[in-house]
């Protein structure tokens, strides 16, 4: 599958900003399920752009604009030829961590007692089926407890809170079930990416849908292994990977401070479409 992708994140300011820096996790990597075909980063005003890779093997550009601005518009435009893989990613990726590393739990991750007694509800399942098996129960159950609801939540929002409201988002399944499959003792991580329209239950208006979240948990035998509760599936050619990290903070596609500048407005734009076969 070849899916061509534009995402655009637009700050417009009441009053000036005069400086500001955001990490861009923006850049998908190359893996077997995935091939970059071209793919670019446009920034207006111009702005410095530095390529680094992060502590987990993402492909980072550090925007920095030292000057005077209103609008700060990011537009990324690409193509990607994908492959189903059933979600195996497998050790397929340039991250030399331990998957040990990805058992630790962060603010945004940790078990309150809700959480830890439906992870006991999956242990038995674990023991008796295995990991795959408990995983789809963890799958099952977060779709079940929380409800895909936009706009419900906030990046700040946790785990617990998401599953004390019974609704949010991507982001806030993916922060449920990765917090409970730690809680089983099995590494789990947030990863960001797109998703075309077309395996997207919840893209009323694709144009203007945000980049999708999901998970992935270490399975012993197959490696990295994604999970996507809000669709109730392991991702498929449909997907594309940008990064990946213990949680949202760690993987956001845009984030980054600035020097004065009041009354912000953050407008989203993001459009993945299949293009037709040859």
């Amino acid at each position: 599958m070849r899916l061509t992708v534009e995402h655009q994140t637009i700050y417009t300011y009441g009053r000036p900003a005069r400086y500001a820096i955001q990490a861009l996790r923006l850049t998908p990597p190359d893996l077997a399920a995935q091939r970059v075909i071209s793919w670019r980063i446009e920034v207006e005003p111009t702005a410095y752009l530095v390529p680094l890779t992060d502590g987990f093997g993402n492909r980072v550009h550090q925007l920095t604009l030292d000057r005077d601005h209103d609008r700060l518009a990011v537009t990324v435009r690409g193509i990607v030829e994908t492959t189903d893989t059933a979600g195996v990613v497998g050790r397929d990726l340039p991250d030399t961590l331990s998957p040990e590393v990805f058992l630790r739990e962060t603010p945004l991750t940790t078990a309150d007692d809700a959480l830890k007694a439906i992870a006991d509800e999956v242990r038995p399942v674990l023991e008796a089926e295995g990991a795959v098996a408990a995983m789809h129960a963890v799958l099952r159950l977060t779709a079940g407890r929380v409800a895909y609801v936009k706009g419900a939540t906030d990046a700040r929002t946790t785990a617990a809170e998401a599953l004390a409201h019974g609704r949010g988002v991507c982001q806030d399944h993916a922060h449920v079930f990765i917090t409970l499959v730690r809680e089983l003792g099995i590494p789990a991580r947030y990863v960001s990416g797109y998703l075309s329209p077309n395996d997207d239950d919840h893209a009323e208006n694709p144009g203007s849908e945000a980049s999708h979240a999901w998970a992935e948990a270490w399975l012993d035998g197959l490696g990295w292994v994604g999970f996507d509760p809000s669709n109730g599936i392991s991702p498929t050619g449909s997907y594309i990977r940008l990064a990946h990290g213990l949680d949202y903070l760690d993987a956001a596609p845009v984030r980054g401070i600035r020097i004065a500048g009041d009354e912000e407005h953050l407008a989203v734009r993001v459009h993945v479409t299949e293009q037709a076969q040859q």
